[in-house]
C-alpha cells in the first residue's frame, strides 16, 4: 500500500493513548460450535491468520516523519508476521464446566482482561484472539484495532474480512484511495506554494475557531453528575454484555416515532437509572451527558476510505426522569435538535476540530485534550453497523457480536451497540476496579426495554 500520512484525527487518537487508557476498539464475536468438531482450533487459527494477512491495511504500521513536524505516517511493515497478531487462548476447564460461569461468562471475563493491554507500538496496531473452550462448544474471536487505524464503520469493514461471506473479496483489487503523501525531506516550497499553504492554513484556522467556539460553549466547569460514571485511571477493564429483542425496539419506535437509535438511547438512560437505584444511589439532578458519535463518511463506498471520519452529538441522558415513555420523548427531541444543528456544534465537534489543527498540536496537546474529556461528556454511547447478511467463520454461524469502545480519561464506562439478526447486542466496557458490578447494568438494559414496551402498549 506504500506510505501515507496519518490524517489529523488519526494522529490525535495515536497520541491520546496512555498505558492506563489504550485507544483501541474491540469486538467479541461469538460463533456456534463447529459441525462434528471440524474444523478444530488449529485449523481455525490458521484460517484467521490467512484472512487477516490478506487485508493490506493490517500490514501497516505507524512511524514518525520529519515533515510535517510532529506528524506520523503509515507504512508497510517489511517484517510483518501474522503470528505476532493472531493467537489462541483456551478458557480454563473449570470455568466452562457445570457450576462455573459458562462459556460466555468466561469469554467476557477474558476479553475484558485482554482489552486492558495496549497494542504494541512498532507493529501494525491490531490483534485477534481465538477463544475456545470445550471441543463441542461455541468459540469466540476477539478483535482489537487501534482507533488511529479505524473508526467504527472502517473497523467493521476491516474485521469483516475474516468472515466466510466477505473474505474472498479481500483478494480482489479495490478502487484506489488517494493517500496523504509523505513529503520528501528535501522538498522546499516555492513562492506560489508558500502562498497556497498560508491561505489553506488561514482557512483551516478560521474553521477551527468556529468549531472551537462551539466546543467552549459546550464545556462545563461544574462537573456535578453521576459519580458512578467517573473514575480514576486504574488501567483495568471489565466487559459485560446484553442482548435486546430487536422486534421490541421496532414496536416501540413504530408506536412513538423517531428512530430505533432514539429508543436505544432511552433504554441506556433508563438502564442507568435502574442500576443507580439498585446500587443505593440517587439519580443526579444534573443528567449525565453522552457523546454519541456520528459517521461523516459519504454513502456509496466511502467506508473503504482510510482513517477516521467522525463527529458526534451531545445528549443529556434523562436519568432523573422516572417515566420510561417521557425519557424516550426527551431523548427524541434532543436528538432532533442535534440533527437540525448539524455535527459541527457542541462537544462532538472536537473530532472535527482535530482535522483543522497542525500535527505538532496533536503530539503535545493530546494529554491536555484527554484530560478535558470529562468537562465535555460523561459517557460514550456509540452504535456500530453490521452487514445485514448472516455471517459465519469456517462454516460456523455467527451467534452474536459485542462491540467495545475505549474509555476516556476520568470516565468509568463506555457503551457500544450493534444489531445482528433479531437482536441488539450491547458491549459495556468499564473500569475494572470502579465497576465490579457492571453485569447489573447489562441486566437493567433488558428490564428497561421490557418496561418501555409495556408503557407503549398500555398507552
Amino acid at each position: 500500500m506504500g506510505t501515507e500520512l496519518l490524517a489529523p484525527l488519526d494522529l490525535a487518537f495515536w497520541h491520546l493513548e496512555s498505558a492506563a487508557h489504550p485507544m483501541h476498539l474491540g469486538a467479541l464475536a461469538v460463533f456456534a460450535p463447529p459441525p462434528a468438531a471440524d474444523p478444530g482450533p488449529d485449523a481455525l487459527l490458521e484460517l484467521l491468520g490467512a484472512r487477516a494477512a490478506a487485508i493490506p491495511r493490517l500490514r501497516m504500521r505507524v512511524r514518525d516523519v520529519l515533515l510535517p513536524v510532529g506528524g506520523a505516517a503509515w507504512s508497510t511493515d517489511p517484517d510483518f508476521d501474522v503470528h505476532h497478531h493472531v493467537r489462541r487462548v483456551r478458557l480454563p476447564a473449570e470455568e466452562t464446566a457445570p457450576g462455573g460461569p459458562g462459556f460466555m461468562g468466561a469469554a467476557t471475563r477474558l476479553a475484558g482482561e485482554l482489552m486492558e493491554r495496549p497494542l504494541r507500538r512498532g507493529l501494525p496496531p491490531w490483534e485477534m484472539y481465538l477463544i475456545d473452550g470445550p471441543a463441542d462448544g461455541p468459540f469466540a474471536v476477539l478483535v482489537k484495532l487501534h482507533h488511529a487505524l479505524a473508526d467504527g464503520m472502517r473497523a467493521v469493514a476491516i474485521g469483516a474480512g475474516i468472515f466466510d461471506q466477505i473474505a474472498p473479496a479481500t483478494a480482489r483489487p479495490r478502487p484506489a484511495v488517494r493517500p496523504l503523501p509523505v513529503p520528501a525531506r528535501s522538498w522546499m516550497p516555492g513562492p506560489r506554494q508558500v502562498a497556497g499553504l498560508a491561505l489553506g492554513r488561514i482557512e483551516d484556522l478560521g474553521r477551527a475557531f468556529g468549531v472551537g467556539a462551539s466546543l467552549v460553549r459546550a464545556g462545563r466547569l461544574d462537573l456535578r453528575g453521576a459519580p458512578v460514571l467517573r473514575a480514576g485511571s486504574s488501567g483495568t477493564r471489565r466487559l459485560a454484555t446484553a442482548d435486546l429483542d430487536l422486534d421490541a425496539v421496532r414496536r416501540v419506535r413504530r408506536a412513538t416515532g423517531g428512530t430505533g437509535n432514539d429508543v436505544l438511547l432511552a433504554v441506556v438512560a433508563g438502564a442507568l437509572r435502574r442500576w443507580m437505584l439498585e446500587r443505593g444511589e440517587t439519580p443526579p439532578g444534573h443528567d449525565p451527558r453522552a457523546l454519541v458519535p456520528v459517521s461523516r463518511r459519504r454513502p456509496g463506498g466511502a467506508a473503504a476510505a482510510t482513517g477516521n471520519r467522525l463527529s458526534a452529538y451531545l445528549l443529556g441522558l434523562p436519568v432523573s426522569e422516572p417515566d420510561p415513555r417521557e425519557r424516550l420523548r426527551l431523548v427524541r427531541e434532543a436528538m432532533d435538535r442535534n440533527k437540525a444543528a448539524g455535527p459541527l456544534r457542541g462537544a462532538g465537534a472536537v473530532a472535527v476540530l482535530a482535522d483543522q489543527l497542525p500535527s505538532l498540536a496533536h503530539r503535545f496537546g493530546a494529554p491536555l485534550a484527554g484530560n478535558a474529556a470529562r468537562m465535555l461528556f460523561d459517557v460514550l454511547v456509540t452504535s456500530v453497523p453490521l452487514p445485514r447478511s448472516r455471517l459465519s467463520l469456517a462454516g460456523c454461524p455467527l451467534s452474536a457480536l459485542y462491540p467495545m469502545a475505549p474509555l476516556a480519561r476520568g470516565q468509568s464506562m463506555a457503551v457500544a451497540l450493534t444489531t445482528y439478526g433479531s437482536r441488539v447486542h450491547i458491549g459495556l466496557v468499564g473500569d475494572g476496579k470502579a465497576l465490579p458490578d457492571l453485569e447489573g447494568l447489562a441486566r437493567c438494559a433488558d428490564e428497561e426495554l421490557e418496561a418501555l414496551l409495556a408503557e407503549v402498549i398500555k398507552a
